[in-house]
């Protein structure tokens, strides 16, 4: 903030200057000014938030001074110092909108007062400027955003004179096609940087643009006017090109359909969010339409039996390496799709987290997995969250085996409830647990109640019976998938331990 001094007499000139300290008062002293003249040819250029000015000076005086800054700055505060105790011109100065009136004889300290008094209202001003400037961007914004989102053209006006205002819309007698842009910029970090950056490119698009504008949560709406080497494609990528090389940023863009009335702009805006949420498909930067979705019909939304089957090693195993590397080859799998939506990526990663839980029921041996729904991220970030989703699946196993006294065997059940098709003999899970199979082949029985045999027939069994229950595989696959080639001794087997024949169970089921 900013204080000049006008005095034609050079010892109070000098000694205001030097006797108060007016940094200390955070204010910034400017040269001072030996007449109103000079001061008043300063003042367009300089800009001085306080005036401290003689009252009687040669030509112009210290009230036409105040009544000529009063109307080139009308903010302004003006306080004037006179040798004069003069109600009189005490009167006229405050009608010539003088805030404060003093004499020369006045202490430091009462200088001091009446200018930190004229800096409070000063910052006040500015601070009711801005929660009025606040309010009605938060005005506009909810008035846009209910056009936009829901349609409600119900307080249209305010919205018309805004277009009209930032040059969307040119005049009242007609309407020049809109368009609705997404935009996303990043590259400075998270939290107040990120927030930061998206008011910098706010600025900087308004500045650029034919548009309306506002922030919503991670992206800037713009609705443009469109027009040919402005707001066209090629117009809107020089702009997006110019804010990413200002602000050193990467920048995504979602254009909508053009539209020739407010009412249609709910449908640009849609289709601009449509296209934005392929964000991390289409690729971090760049400037998108629907035309460049439009022969994406969708990848794959369920993980393979092979792709689970290596999972659940990989979480038996504990390692976090492996784990990590093989969710991140997983995702960007499904990233660099070209059929990949939003919806089939965010299904396949919830297929990978509901497979380990469903590894971790299994292994546990009952109750249900717990894999609550999850957004995710279509984009880099989702490798991490997978991670962090299943490493708190392969933690829970581990640390619940860990405080067991035959550890082991419940790491050898884990894998042979995920080795069931598989030729599984007892030297090779006593293999996989590091012990002498005769050791193993004890302990397992002392420890589960049945001997190897009987553990894995039972469990072939129960697997059966789900895959009977939950799909309507062919009775030669649900052999094969529970690790028989014979279909004819498997429907033994599965009537010894259930009562029933294979059929006759899915029948049972389905009654």
């Amino acid at each position: 903030m900013k204080i000049l001094i006008v005095d034609d007499e050079v010892i109070i000139r000098n000694g205001l200057c030097t006797v108060i300290d007016w940094k200390e008062l955070g204010l910034t002293l400017l040269p001072p000014a030996s007449s109103a003249e000079e001061a008043l040819a300063r003042i367009p250029v300089e800009k001085p938030n306080i005036l401290l000015t003689d009252i009687r000076m040669q030509g112009m005086d210290g009230i036409q001074l105040a009544h000529e800054v009063k109307r080139l700055l009308p903010d302004t505060e003006t306080v004037i110092l006179t040798g004069y105790d003069d109600f009189t011109y005490a009167q006229q100065a405050l009608r010539e909108g003088v805030t404060d009136y003093l004499l020369k004889t006045s202490r430091p300290e009462e200088i001091i007062k009446a200018a930190m008094k004229a800096k409070q209202r000063i910052m006040d001003k500015w601070e009711n400027a801005k929660q009025e400037t606040m309010q009605t961007a938060a005005l506009r914004s909810q008035l846009l955003d209910r056009l936009l989102i829901q349609g409600d053209e119900s307080s249209l006006a305010p919205v018309q004179a805004w277009f009209r205002k930032n040059g969307v819309q040119p005049d009242e007698s007609s309407l020049a096609p809109m368009r609705v842009l997404l935009l996303a910029a990043t590259g400075w970090g998270d939290g107040a940087l990120a927030a930061l950056l998206l008011g910098a490119a706010e600025n900087m698009l308004y500045e650029l643009l034919p548009a309306v504008t506002m922030v919503k949560a991670d992206r800037i709406v713009l609705v443009l006017r469109e027009e040919a080497r402005v707001s066209d494609c090629g117009g809107l990528e020089r702009a997006i090109d110019r804010v990413r090389q200002t602000l050193k940023c990467t920048v995504f863009a979602a254009l909508g359909r053009s539209v020739a009335s407010y009412g249609e702009l709910q449908a640009s805006y849609r289709e601009a969010g449509t296209v934005f949420a392929y964000r991390g498909l289409l690729g971090t930067e760049g400037l998108y339409t629907s035309a460049d979705i439009a022969d994406r019909c969708g990848g794959r939304t369920v993980c393979s039996q092979k792709e689970e089957s290596e999972l659940a090693a990989i979480l038996m195993s504990n390692n976090g390496a492996d784990l990590r590397h093989w969710v991140n080859r997983k995702v960007r799998e499904q990233l660099e799709d070209p059929a990949a939506t939003p919806s089939s990526v965010q299904a396949f990663l919830q297929s990978m987290v509901i497979a380990g839980h469903r590894w971790l029921e299994r292994s546990q041996g009952g109750g249900k997995p717990e894999a609550a729904l999850h957004t995710f991220e279509v984009d880099s970030r989702a490798e991490d969250e997978v991670f962090k989703l299943l490493s708190s699946v392969m933690a829970a196993f581990h640390e619940a085996i860990a405080d067991k006294p035959y550890a082991y065997i419940q790491k050898s059940i884990a894998y042979i409830k995920e080795h069931l098709d598989q030729n599984l003999s007892l030297q090779q899970v006593a293999k996989f647990v590091h012990l002498n199979p005769n050791h193993f082949s004890e302990v397992f029985k002392r420890e589960t109640g049945l001997n190897y045999i009987e553990f894995v027939t039972r469990e072939r069994m129960r697997r059966a019976a789900e895959i009977l229950q939950e799909s309507q595989a062919k009775i030669s696959e649900v052999a094969s998938r529970v690790g028989y080639e014979d279909i004819k001794y498997f429907s033994q087997q599965f009537k010894k331990h259930t009562g029933r024949t294979p059929t006759e169970f899915r029948q049972s089921v389905k009654d």
